[in-house]
């Protein structure tokens, strides 16, 4: 048996959207990402993209912001149990979880960059041809 009681599912997702808003006002790429996810999505629905093609446009904005995110707690973390002091260890944690959300947003232009050029290609060759 935990010695932490069972929070139930309501309190879980006022927990989740205390960790969402904390993750908002305080990450400014978090903030960029979320940005640029939103353009994406008005981007894909201008070009009028089919579903599945909107569907993997918003699991790799996931992924990129859900990285970001882990990689928030993971350093949220750190500092509180070293106290903000500088640790090699630490800091090669911290690096590595910023390279995960490095990997993670590269994946996911690599992802735009097949869904998007064609349409766009499409476009700027009609525009030219008219």
């Amino acid at each position: 048996m935990s010695k932490f009681k069972s929070q139930g599912f309501r309190k879980t997702f006022k927990n989740a959207r205390k960790g969402l808003r904390i993750v908002l006002k305080s990450e400014k790429n978090i903030r960029i990402h979320f940005l640029f996810g939103v353009l994406t999505l008005m981007l894909a629905l201008a070009l009028e993209l089919s579903v599945s093609k909107i569907c993997i446009i918003f699991l790799a904005i996931g992924l990129v912001v859900g990285f970001e995110m882990l990689n928030s707690a993971i350093e949220f973390s750190l500092d509180a149990v070293f106290h903000n002091k500088y640790s090699t260890l630490v800091g090669m944690a911290k690096d590595i979880s910023a390279g995960a959300v490095m990997f993670a947003t590269f994946i996911a232009i690599f992802i735009g960059l097949i869904i998007f050029v064609p349409p766009i290609y499409h476009l700027v060759c009609e525009w030219i041809s008219v």
